[in-house]
This record gives structure tokens, C-alpha cells and sequence, in this order.
């Protein structure tokens, strides 16, 4: 296809097996938007898409992701808020018609349906850190590590140490956003028990394997492309 229909915040590419979408970097552009930049993503990792009428005469173009074909969607796990969802353009309502001819079209090449069984959208590309209120996570694409901070990490993380997590020996990552109650990253173990008999997890803050968000720390433009890139990496591990 190739052609470009530009909205606000973003701009899709129409080509012939993907979509490429770009974020703008302005002020008012949200923080997640710009710190993803541009995103591929392929027609088989998507399953449909829907024009509906948005605020303040807008129309609101969306791409439906198939489940667990874009680790970003899948750490985010319905937490993000609808200002912040990636797979939104938002027009003004002049140009409904105009939407309307794209989405026909892209609906006209999907084929796929159901459960990804594999990441088809690139994540994020690590070296990634961030800073969260007990400690500094960092993942250099192989390997997590956790250096705890002297002012906010409780004694049960310094009694524990600095962590270090191969992704080999990760099942998967837990994301909760920091702007709800208890956000946190936490690391889950390959081997995690999944039995109704398994013992529950420490809470995040007592938990060697997990990081706390809270104000200013863990912000959901830098720890959810992190939880992303760590999903991605275990996957293919």
C-alpha cells in the first residue's frame, strides 16, 4: 500500500504485509509514544480493526493485537490507560472517510485469528534501565540485575544482595503499572509452581526478585519497554 494517514501523536504506513507506525516527539506527545518511537507491526499479528467516534470531534482508528503477539501488550496486560494505547490513532472527524477506506482495506488482508503462538512484533531493544524506588534494574539482553538502593529497599533485599537473573532462568515477567496501588516489575522463576498448592509470592517490596515503582520512580514509558524486552528475551531463551 504505502501510503500514510497521519493523526495526532502518531502517523501509520500501510505496506504490503505490516503496518509501520510512528510517534511524534512533542510536548504533548505521551511519554510511552516517544520512547517506542516507531513500531513494525505485521498484518499476521494483528485481528481486526475498528473505526469508532472519539472526543472532541475525533474519530479513533484502532488495530486489535492478536494475544501474545506483541510482548509490549502482553506485559501492559489491559493497564494502559486509552491515551497511551499504541494501537490507537486518533483523527479529527473530517477525516472519517478517509479512515474508513484504510481500515476496509487493512481488514482486507488480515488472514490470522486466535492466540499468537510466538512474539511477531519486535520489543524493545535492550541496553535498558530504569530507576524504581528501592533500587536500579538494568537488562543488557541476556541478563536482569537489581542494585538496591540504601534509602528505599527494605532489609530483607539488602539481607539478599544485588540479584542478577539470566534470562534462561526466568518463566516470565509480572508488570503493575505505577500509576495503581502496589506497582511493581517482578521476576518470575522458569520453574514457577502453578499448582493451587504453590505457595504465594512475598510481597514486592520484601521480594529480592521484584523492583517497586512509586512517584517519579518506574514510570510507565521506561519500566513497561523493560518488562517488554525481558518478556521477549525469555520467550526466546
Amino acid at each position: 500500500m504505502g501510503d500514510v494517514l497521519t493523526g495526532f501523536h502518531a502517523a501509520w504506513e500501510f505496506e504490503s504485509d505490516s503496518v509501520l507506525i510512528r510517534y511524534e516527539r512533542g510536548i504533548r506527545t505521551p511519554k510511552l509514544f516517544q520512547a517506542l518511537g516507531e513500531r513494525r507491526i505485521p498484518l499476521a499479528a494483528l485481528a481486526g480493526v475498528t473505526l469508532t467516534p472519539g472526543r472532541r470531534g475525533t474519530v479513533v482508528l484502532r488495530a486489535d493485537p492478536r494475544p501474545g503477539a506483541d510482548p509490549l501488550m502482553e506485559a501492559a496486560d489491559g493497564q494502559l490507560k486509552e491515551g497511551c494505547d499504541p494501537y490507537r490513532l486518533v483523527l479529527p472527524a473530517e477525516r472519517a472517510t478517509l479512515a474508513e477506506y484504510y481500515a476496509d482495506e487493512l481488514r482486507g488482508r488480515l488472514t490470522e485469528t486466535g492466540p499468537a503462538d510466538r512474539h511477531l512484533v519486535a520489543a524493545p531493544e535492550p541496553p535498558l534501565r530504569f530507576k524504581a524506588y528501592d533500587g536500579k534494574a538494568s537488562f543488557d539482553g541476556t541478563t536482569v540485575r537489581f542494585r538496591w538502593s540504601w534509602t528505599g529497599a527494605s532489609s530483607e533485599k539488602w539481607k539478599a544482595g544485588d540479584q542478577s537473573f539470566p534470562v534462561g532462568d526466568l518463566g516470565g515477567v509480572e508488570w503493575r503499572s505505577p500509576e495503581v496501588f502496589e506497582g511493581h516489575l517482578r521476576l518470575l522463576p522458569r520453574e514457577a509452581g502453578t499448582a493451587s498448592g504453590a505457595a504465594a509470592p512475598p510481597q514486592p517490596d520484601q521480594d529480592p526478585a521484584a523492583v517497586v515503582f512509586g512517584l517519579g520512580y518506574g514510570p510507565v514509558h521506561e519500566s513497561l519497554p523493560f518488562a517488554a524486552a525481558v518478556l521477549a528475551a525469555v520467550r526466546a531463551a
